[in-house]
């Protein structure tokens, strides 16, 4: 059955519902669980007419690690979750796209099943806002289970 479970965490509750449920998966199968956080590349503040003011790399350095501790919380959370049964291991990834990075870090960890969570907008607000899961759904060859 499945071996090695993929978490992608965002730290909102329903993240932590889709969390349990891989928990719970990984305890009954006996599989490992890597949870994982998608970072933004850091983008600099762009001026009238297209103009980036020079930096000395100081707010690329505080993006990045407000952006890790950020994702250090949400990650502990899916650890927590996951339980002293269950080997968790924690990663995050920086990718502009998150459905992306999610895919990349499945096929690059070699991870069965990706279980994630989905508020299941439908209809016009799933079209024209999109998700994640859709968009994950729609391009990964690893097997992906939505929990509501």
């Amino acid at each position: 059955m499945y071996k090695h479970i993929l978490v992608p965490t965002d730290g909102s509750p329903l993240s932590l519902k889709a969390a349990r449920e891989a928990a719970a998966l990984a305890r009954a199968v006996k599989a490992r669980v890597t949870a994982l956080y998608v970072i933004a590349p850091y983008m600099p503040p762009v001026m009238g007419d297209g103009y980036i003011p020079p930096t000395n790399g100081t707010m690329a350095r505080r993006y990045r690690e407000a952006a890790e501790k950020t994702a250090g919380k949400a990650l502990d959370k899916v650890e927590k979750a996951a339980g002293a049964r269950v080997r968790c291991e924690k990663v995050f990834v920086t990718n502009d796209q998150p459905w992306a990075g999610i895919i990349r870090a499945a096929r690059d960890r070699k991870c069965d099943v990706i279980v994630m969570g989905s508020r299941g907008r439908g209809g016009l607000a799933g079209l024209l806002l999109g998700s994640e899961t859709t968009k994950v759904l729609s391009h990964s060859k690893t097997p992906v289970l939505v929990c509501r």
